[in-house]
């Protein structure tokens, strides 16, 4: 995928989303709508965190971060759901649960309709560019879900939550347009806060695996097992260790016994025949660590 496209769309999207909201929002007193306008604002701030991750993660490694920084995609991952989805769902609670304790009537509903399905397409129209990109790559979605890629994946949840908010207060402002009740204004906030909430918890959880250093999969594993043991010189692996240093950055380490007959040569060529095999067959193996054993 080019994150670079997605990231620079989305918040191009996010920003205007949150300009027309906003406008709506003030000028009718919806607190549904000023939900969308928050939520678009902190897409903006997640996808600005997300951007600048993935620029400090191209820096080249270095005597204190000897392995690169591919982590810093993570942290910032982890700081947009945390901080910009959590944070923002907060401030929506609060204030749908005023609307709902003392509701005041929303003007401008025909406007605020308008915006909100404007919002409900554009968002549509950022999960289109995601599934675009994985088509171009000829990945499903199933494997972009269940993939490292933090940073889009963050940007993908943003249009899926925002659709489905749009959703929600499109609904109720067309409830309140047939029968006007600042009750249902605030109660449609309530509802956009807790998804906002939920998705900011499940992506700061995705995202804490990877910072304190989760290995790769276990098919990843079996994989890596089988291709290392087909070869003819090695009689076992005794041992197998593995971090996520990045999306596209994965250090791994291995214990191998090889035949017992072999010289130090023998094992040393070996050793660089299945270097090269491994990096060749999994190329986001970037650090790769071969101890041979008696």
């Amino acid at each position: 995928m080019r994150p670079q496209l997605v990231i620079s769309a989305t918040l191009a999207l996010d920003v205007a989303l949150f300009a027309v909201n906003l406008a709506v929002a003030l000028e009718g007193g919806s607190r549904a709508v000023l939900s969308q306008a928050v939520y678009a604002l902190s897409d903006v701030f997640a996808g600005a965190m997300v951007a600048w991750g993935f620029l400090a993660s191209q820096r080249p490694p270095d005597h204190e971060h000897p392995f690169g920084y591919g982590k810093e995609r993570f942290f910032w991952s982890f700081s947009a759901g945390l901080l910009a989805f959590t944070f923002a769902g907060v401030f929506v609670l609060i204030s749908g649960l005023q609307q709902v304790l003392n509701p005041r009537v929303v003007q401008s509903i025909p406007e605020g309709l308008i915006v909100v399905g404007a919002t409900l397409l554009l968002s549509i129209l950022g999960i289109l560019v995601v599934l675009r990109e994985l088509r171009r790559d000829s990945a499903s979605i199933a494997d972009f879900l269940g993939s490292t890629h933090q940073g889009l994946k963050t940007i993908f949840y943003q249009d899926v939550i925002s659709v489905a908010g749009s959703a929600v207060v499109f609904g109720g402002l067309l409830f309140q347009f047939y029968t006007p009740s600042g009750e249902i204004d605030g109660l449609t906030a309530v509802v956009v806060a807790i998804l906002m909430v939920g998705t900011g918890i499940v992506l700061a959880a995705e995202s804490r695996d990877l910072l304190v250093g989760k290995a790769i999969s276990p098919q990843q594993a079996r994989a890596v097992l089988s291709l290392v043991e087909r070869d003819p010189r090695v009689r076992k692996v005794r041992g197998l260790q593995s971090m996520m240093l990045g999306p596209d950055d994965v250090l791994l380490a291995l214990r191998v016994n090889f035949l017992d007959n072999m010289d130090t040569d023998e094992i040393e060529s070996s050793i660089d025949h299945l270097s090269l095999t491994l990096r060749e067959a999994f190329p986001q193996v970037r650090h790769l660590l071969i101890e041979p054993e008696s």
